[in-house]
């Protein structure tokens, strides 16, 4: 694969409609061998809970089998929620992955619960009373430990040295689709992903994690990567069909009402019973996505790459078809390659 800035996968183990949460996680393995071959640079699973069209309930499982089943691409998470965990947990259990996967692993860390209130609360260890916001100080225990650098007189400071995958450590990034998660992120050092899937108006706020960025031992530099939302086929026609599938589940996620995903029939008589159709303006129109045949996905993705100054660009797809899926990425890789090869030819 040859792109100017690098292309990644992140993964949320949809489940389609007619299939089970075991299938999706089976077809997430396939598809990280998959793009591994194709080229693709990482391979990241998301968190997600209770929710019957996502499988993504355990990034931290997935990331060990998938980096047993290939052999090159990075894996991570796209992200641990880290308000759910202890921080020394986080630690010990990607420092154990790296040990494992040397030079592999990655630990993409969020705020946001991937979930509803009810769930969140039932995911505490104490429930007596509502965890605590306290993001940035789990943020700093948690990379104290990876680090090894958390001061001589705090209570749990010994135990960085006890982590189980040393020397091994997880590359840490932080991601988010706030202004407040790109001033954490530059503050810390942090290499940043913004979710543009979530919020499509992120290049400003990439800009001011750039400006804000203080170097540290870890990282020389500021990176921003990108994940967008696509789906490419061979024309635009057929990849608009393929979006409508996510059209759906969206509308109904905004009624309240959560579904696997559907097939691409279903989703079409259901977008004509709302008054609308399988347009280009993808899932969500207040979000952007990048629909079409592989010509209009590549400039799709240069067009977000360009907007945040991205070195890389994470693709997220959701399809029933796991075939499709699959083919989209494809199709996204062989983009790249007929674009260099011609702008090879040119010169």
């Amino acid at each position: 694969m040859s792109a100017p800035f690098r292309l990644s996968v992140l993964d949320q183990s949809p489940i389609p409609e007619g299939s089970t949460g075991a299938d999706a996680l089976h077809n997430t393995i396939d598809l990280a061998r998959h793009t591994e071959a194709l080229g693709y640079h990482r391979y990241w699973v998301a968190e997600h809970h209770a929710t019957p069209g996502l499988a993504s309930a355990s990034p931290e499982v997935l990331i060990g089998v998938i980096a047993a089943a290939t052999s090159r691409i990075r894996v991570g998470s796209g992200g641990v929620m880290l308000p759910h965990y202890s921080p020394l947990k986080v630690a010990e259990s990607f420092s154990a992955l790296s040990g494992l996967f040397p030079g592999r692993i990655d630990l993409g860390l969020g705020r946001a619960p991937g979930t509803d209130p009810r769930t969140m609360f039932a995911l505490q260890r104490d429930r007596r009373e509502p965890s605590p916001d306290d993001f940035p100080q789990q943020l700093a225990e948690l990379l104290g430990y990876l680090n090894d650098n958390l001061p001589a007189e705090h209570p749990f400071a010994h135990l960085a040295r006890t982590l189980p995958g040393l020397p091994e450590r997880p590359e840490v990034w932080l991601l988010g689709s706030s202004p407040q998660s790109a001033l954490w992120a530059a503050e810390g050092g942090l290499p940043y992903s913004f979710a543009d899937f979530i919020n499509p108006k992120g290049a400003e706020i990439a800009a001011a994690y750039r400006q804000r960025f203080q170097d540290t031992a870890r990282e020389v530099g500021p990176r921003v990567s990108a994940a967008v939302w696509a789906i490419c086929a061979e024309t635009d026609e057929d990849a608009e069909r393929l979006a409508s599938s996510s059209r759906m589940a969206f509308t109904l996620l905004r009624q309240g009402r959560l579904i696997p995903v559907p097939p691409v029939e279903k989703a079409l008589r259901f977008l004509e019973s709302q008054g609308g159709s399988a347009s280009p303006a993808g899932p969500r129109r207040d979000r952007r996505a990048v629909i079409g045949d592989p010509a209009t996905v590549r400039a799709g993705l240069e067009q977000v790459a360009r907007d945040y100054g991205a070195e890389e660009v994470m693709v997220v797809t959701i399809t029933h078809d796991h075939e499709a899926r699959k083919r989209s990425y494809e199709l996204i890789s062989e983009a790249f390659v007929t674009a260099e090869h011609a702008s090879a030819t040119a010169s």
